[in-house]
């Protein structure tokens, strides 16, 4: 099992691309062989990736104070973005039931629309979006305004 994680939004380390790629197999020889074939992959992008990024990472986890202060700032986004999951599904409701909205979890939200809705939603209120009708972080801070403010 190969399980790839990013940093760069929950550290908030954008620019540096900074995560971990793990590997879980049957045997150490499995492991050994596969880890090969992966730095392999990676020498052939890169010889010395930049390391700062996860020293940023490795001093956070490593210091218990740090540690606690970005847990608590951690549950207060993901927090703060499920009451506008729910407040935005509420204010959904009188044209049909989105309550799958409030049950997802992430920075990214579906709505489930069609990518002509969602060109309806450009075109006469303004609202962007991908067509796939993911709605992202900055997607949250604009229904944020919206929801309090109407």
């Amino acid at each position: 099992m190969v399980i790839a994680a990013s940093c760069s939004k929950n550290f908030g380390l954008y620019r540096e691309r900074t995560g971990a790629l793990m590997l879980i197999s049957a045997t150490g020889l499995i492991n050994t062989a596969a880890t090969s074939q992966l730095l392999s992959v990676v020498r052939s992008h890169y010889s010395m990736p930049p390391a700062h990024g996860a020293a940023i990472v490795e001093t956070i986890l490593g210091d218990d104070a740090l540690r606690a202060g970005w847990q608590s700032e951690l549950s207060g986004m993901c927090d703060r973005i499920l009451g506008l999951r729910h407040a935005f599904a509420d204010a959904l409701t009188p044209v049909g039931d989105f309550g799958f909205i409030a049950r997802q979890r992430g920075m990214f939200s579906f709505l489930g629309i069609t990518p002509e809705q969602v060109r309806q939603l450009r075109e006469e209120h303004g609202i962007y979006m991908l067509e796939s009708s993911r709605l992202g972080r900055w997607a949250w801070q604009y229904l944020e305004i919206s929801i309090h403010h109407r």
